[in-house]
């Protein structure tokens, strides 16, 4: 029996001088269960020698998870996704995720960003949540 999968793309886009963006221009793909995809992603950026992409894959009601980090000189993959399943490659203003043999887990919104993905003061990306009896503090990064 065949599966089909729908993987949905969206882009972080790090807007860090008001010149550097990414694009991801395909809104959803469909594929079958074992074929190969590959995602489109291009970006811009004021120093294009010194970008660094990555992947994301948020599955529904998660957050997004790190999946790749592309560097011109440099590629780190993070040990759920495989460099063997998945692998992207930076040519000139592209990073495309390729996966391969897709499973049905595999169905997800994919993300590609642009470092930094956020800007400004690091601080204000820590919170404390309380919990709902509010007897645990949280520390959320």
């Amino acid at each position: 029996m065949e599966h089909w999968l729908w993987i949905i793309l969206a882009a972080l886009c790090c807007e860090c001088k008001g010149e550097d963006k990414v694009t991801q221009t395909r809104a959803d793909v469909t594929a079958a269960e074992g074929d190969d995809v590959t995602l489109d992603c291009t970006f811009q950026t004021s120093v294009s020698s010194a970008a660094y992409l990555f992947w994301y894959k948020q599955e529904m009601n998660d957050f997004p998870k790190y999946m790749l980090r592309r560097f011109s000189t440099s590629r780190e993959n993070a040990p759920e996704f495989p460099s063997n399943r998945f692998h992207a490659t930076i040519n000139g203003t592209s990073v495309p995720l390729t996966i391969e043999k897709l499973h049905l887990s595999d169905s997800a919104v994919y993300y590609c960003a642009l470092q930094p993905t956020v800007t400004g003061n690091s601080t204000s990306l820590y919170k404390n949540l309380w919990s709902k009896d509010n007897t645990i503090l949280h520390n959320v990064h």
